[in-house]
């Protein structure tokens, strides 16, 4: 009788212990600096914004989400049920009823906000890390270093950021035999309200990185640029990622007072993948794949 007792009494114990071990916490440093204490063990996760949710489902823990942002519809290898919700103005009660063990956000989440839109959510004991959208592909590498770790998947992490770099690197070395760069405009806002990019983003990068120059390179950041400053830099090639509206090259082909810019003349107006030129993760290989075959098609098509 003492013996079951005793082993009852052990198995009971190691239970005990077990139990408090996947329990354990830890602290992290997110992307944005912060330390914040989660579980040693996630299994149920949430996804802020499409990017991260794209990296999530690379690494292989798309069963771990529980749910996502409505912008994550329609990613290869997520479960069509997930709940999608709007986490720029989150709706703290639902989310807490999914039970999440961490929140993985962005910056984009705070845009607009005068405070932290998931504060109710931190105040009732749900971690939430933040990951800046990054200005460039190194900071994207870190990125997906950082949501490996997170996950216990740091060398899957490990095989997609080398698989970037090598993948890069073919494009670099094509890059490098171009003799004379073609001027690029990127459009991401349509007319009347233009808006482009200059340096300290990734795609300018990538439009140096296949031997291009980037017309606004000497400007820093996200820009509004003018109609005049367009026609004064006179573009070899325009690349567009305007989805919303019909036909996006067909309107700026037709814009008044752009006919003599020779890449109107041309006709070398061409639309590149939205989600991959503007999410900040590996998917930007297909972006990079489709800009380097439109700006250079005798270097890049062979």
């Amino acid at each position: 009788m003492k013996k079951k007792l005793l082993a009852i009494l052990t198995s009971f114990i190691l239970l005990f212990a077990v139990g408090c071990s996947s329990n354990k916490e830890t602290t992290v440093t997110d992307r944005e600096g912060n330390e914040v204490k989660i579980s040693t063990k996630l299994e149920r996760i949430i996804s802020a914004v499409p990017s991260n949710t794209e990296v999530l489902v690379e690494l292989g823990v798309a069963d771990k989400l529980v749910g996502v942002d409505k912008y994550s519809e329609g990613i290869e290898g997520l479960d069509e049920k997930l709940p999608k919700m709007d986490m720029n103005n989150p709706d703290a009660e639902a989310i807490i009823a999914l039970e999440p063990d961490i929140i993985i956000a962005s910056g984009h989440n705070k845009v607009g906000s005068a405070e932290d839109p998931y504060k109710a959510i931190v105040d009732a004991g749900i971690p939430v890390v933040y990951i800046p959208s990054s200005d460039s592909i190194d900071g994207i590498y870190k990125d997906i270093e950082f949501m490996a770790s997170l996950v216990d998947k740091e060398k899957k992490g490990e095989e997609i950021i080398s698989n970037m770099k090598e993948e890069i690197a073919k494009y670099e070395k094509l890059g490098k035999t171009v003799k004379e760069k073609k001027k690029v405009y990127f459009e991401i806002g349509p007319a009347p309200d233009l808006f482009t990019l200059g340096n300290s983003t990734f795609i300018n990068e990538m439009i140096e990185i296949i031997g291009a120059e980037n017309i606004f390179k000497d400007q820093e950041g996200w820009i509004p640029p003018t109609e005049e400053s367009i026609i004064d830099a006179n573009p070899d090639v325009i690349l567009t990622t305007v989805n919303y509206v019909d036909d996006a090259t067909g309107e700026i082909l037709a814009r008044d007072g752009w006919e003599d810019i020779t890449a109107i003349k041309n006709k070398d107006v061409y639309y590149i993948d939205s989600n991959s030129a503007s999410r900040p993760s590996h998917h930007i290989l297909k972006a990079l794949e489709e800009m380097s075959k439109v700006v250079y098609p005798d270097v890049f098509n062979k």
